[in-house]
């Protein structure tokens, strides 16, 4: 029997979570006064996937701080990005303890993102099931083929938009494998990497359509327009290094067996680290 598993980008749902309450100032903590305003926004966002999607099986991916390979490619990669807020920080290891009290997997490898474990993930799965993967996350649009979906978070709860092989290309106007030359092209500012200077999405897009990927375009790179060319050849060292930024890894040395990953916790334990982290009246969401 086909299974279906959701691939959860733990750190998404928790910033998330964190700015979406504390923009009121509103940080909630427990009786030692630690906040857990981005934990209980996390379980909320969490809880209300599981019960729409109804995976058999789940598992949380997370970032394991901001070294990884690829600032050693590129020094300033993420170097916009200013330290997390002090009330958030105590949060990163609390919101994994109660992950662990539903007795499901947390995996974060050092030296990649949580993205990389996902993709990993994701392509090892797929051979037989069907994958989810929950994010807010645009860049993991990249991972869709055959037997992987994406469920974007929107604004508000509950709303999620849900990319698939089927629906893609009607939706972007490309193919999942080249939002990485997308990127390269474009870059990313949230990232803090250039792409091609003076070439935005509009720009790239149209690239793409026409030549498909990178290589299609510098083939033909003499039958661009003057100021593309200009653009292109003046930046084609981070045009490569802004692509190789992009990619997702999907070759991480994650070894996990699925059993680990199905969805049957316990009820008596969860309800239990919910009181103790004060926020009860998320016990009526466990389905």
């Amino acid at each position: 029997m086909q299974q279906s598993i959701l691939l959860v980008d733990g750190m998404a749902l928790l910033f998330r979570g964190f700015f979406a309450t504390s923009i009121r100032g509103n940080f909630m903590k427990n009786e030692n006064g630690v906040p857990t305003n981005g934990v209980y926004q996390f379980l909320r966002y969490f809880l209300d996937a599981v019960d729409t999607f109804q995976p058999t099986h789940v598992i949380c991916c997370w970032d394991m701080g901001s070294k990884t390979f690829r600032t050693t490619m590129y020094e300033d990669y993420k170097g916009n990005r200013s330290a997390p807020p002090e009330e958030l920080i105590p949060q990163f290891d609390l919101v994994k303890e109660v992950v662990d009290a539903f007795d499901m997997p947390n995996i974060g490898i050092e030296n990649f993102e949580a993205d990389d474990c996902i993709g990993t993930l994701a392509k090892q799965f797929s051979k037989e099931d069907e994958v989810l993967i929950l994010t807010g996350d645009q860049d993991i649009l990249q991972l869709i083929e055959p037997g992987i979906s994406v469920a974007i978070m929107r604004k508000g709860q509950g709303n999620y938009e849900v990319f698939t092989e089927d629906n893609f290309y009607e939706k972007k106007g490309l193919y999942p494998k080249q939002i990485i030359d997308l990127k390269g092209l474009m870059g990313d500012t949230s990232d803090n990497y250039p792409g091609v200077k003076g070439i935005g999405e509009k720009t790239a897009l149209k690239l793409l359509q026409e030549h498909e990927t990178i290589e299609g375009l510098l083939a033909n790179i003499d039958h661009l327009p003057k100021g593309v060319q200009t653009k292109i050849n003046a930046n084609l060292d981070m045009l490569h290094l802004s692509r190789s930024l992009a990619e997702i890894r999907c070759d991480v040395p994650i070894k996990i067996s699925l059993e680990t990953a199905g969805w049957k916790f316990n009820r008596e334990k969860v309800t239990q680290r919910f009181e103790e982290l004060q926020v009860k009246n998320l016990i009526k969401l466990l389905s």
